[in-house]
């Protein structure tokens, strides 16, 4: 090798790694360069090829597609929840509670499931939280057992972001799940960035409801009140395909004890209240969003939904929170394709009328269906 100083250095990434170095000065021609190779002595995936690397991989993916199942032990018992794609830079997970008498599969899968849900699923990680005792193939807890407070199942939250290193979350809960992410959120504000709460009774009327039961005697069955709880009476009279469908999950639970006992428990940032349209607390959510701050709140009234939005209208309150999300300034890029298709889309940009001052109500309909990204403080009534 010619002696002096070093000029441009070319190499090879692929074993047998070769090296050509060429000296200056510059006229030296290509017979003055010499061919090193260099033999690698601890490869860095011995014995595999790229072919396993592939497969590596694609189990990976597969591992992530399927979602990782942990628990966690807290003061009030373990926690079970699964964690579906991987944490992204600078952004929140999105973190579900279900309703009682379900568990994160029966209550968000359908949602999730959907086309127009995958491009949020690309842009956040998700974690499904389940009651204690509610996952699938739980036992069921020994007489006596002291089932946590909603407070306390609240409480259990803490504990999973800690295992998982997570920071903050947007909270997205339904029913009793609604109730634990809200109580999450007053006591620890500094870790929810955003709620996204479907029939949330903020006085657990419905629980009050199970206790007045259990007072007086009546005689109705768990399943009977749980489903009272989920459905509304019209829908509940239809006994619709879906109804039938979760009456028998629900009757045939083999948990079932697990969720009276959680059925027993449930007697300041951006906010998006959703509730059907005849959901059976719709005066409830109503009356609840009346009492918070107009500014950082959006409340959806959803037509043609009514006791379980999220089950009956994937479309539509997956479109919805994507415009929710925008407004906290995340996917500022995200395309909305169902509802600016729909011929008919209406959107009532209001707060509705109450003794504490808010305006009346004065709304407006698009000719063209679509629905303008919202910014918090205004309800949105879709019928599309």
């Amino acid at each position: 090798m010619s002696k002096g100083k070093l000029g441009k250095v070319l190499y090879s990434l692929s074993p047998p790694y070769v090296f050509f170095i060429s000296p200056i000065p510059s006229q030296a021609t290509m017979s003055e360069l010499q061919e090193v190779s260099i033999t690698e002595e601890k490869p860095l995936l011995p014995g595999k090829t790229l072919e396993d690397v592939k497969e590596a991989e694609l189990a990976a993916q597969t591992l992530l597609d399927a979602g990782q199942t942990h628990s966690v032990e807290t003061p009030f018992g373990s926690i079970t929840f699964t964690v579906f794609g991987i944490p992204k830079p600078k952004r929140p997970a999105i973190l579900t509670y279900h309703d009682v008498g379900l568990n994160y599969k029966t209550c968000f899968k359908p949602l999730f499931d959907t086309e127009d849900m995958q491009e949020i699923i690309k842009n956040f990680v998700r974690v499904h939280v389940e009651a204690p005792g509610m996952e699938e193939g739980a036992p069921v807890f020994p007489l006596g057992y002291q089932y946590p407070s909603l407070d306390q199942l609240a409480d259990m939250i803490p504990f999973i972001l800690q295992f998982l290193n997570f920071s903050t979350i947007v909270g997205f809960g339904v029913g009793a799940g609604a109730y634990v992410l809200s109580r999450y959120a007053l006591s620890h504000p500094d870790q929810v960035e955003g709620l996204v709460l479907v029939n949330l009774d903020s006085s657990a009327k419905g629980w009050m409801d199970w206790a007045a039961h259990k007072l007086t005697g009546l005689t109705s069955s768990v399943s009977d009140m749980i489903l009272e709880h989920l459905f509304s009476q019209e829908e509940l009279s239809g006994s619709s395909e879906l109804v039938q469908q979760y009456r028998n999950i629900i009757v045939h639970a083999p948990n079932l004890e697990n969720i009276e006992l959680f059925w027993n428990s449930f007697n300041k940032c951006p906010v998006m209240l959703v509730v059907g349209d005849q959901a059976p607390y719709e005066d409830a959510v109503v009356e609840c969003n009346s009492k918070l701050d107009p500014t950082t709140t959006s409340f959806l009234k959803m037509a043609d939904s009514g006791g379980q939005p999220q089950l009956t209208q994937p479309v539509k309150l997956t479109e919805a929170l994507k415009y929710f999300l925008q407004g906290m300034g995340y996917m500022a890029s995200s395309c909305m394709t169902r509802l600016s298709r729909s011929r008919t889309s209406s959107l009532t940009s209001n707060r509705l009328s109450r003794d504490d001052g808010r305006p009346r109500a004065s709304s407006r309909t698009s000719d063209s269906g679509s629905i303008p990204a919202e910014s918090p403080g205004q309800s949105m009534e879709v019928s599309c």
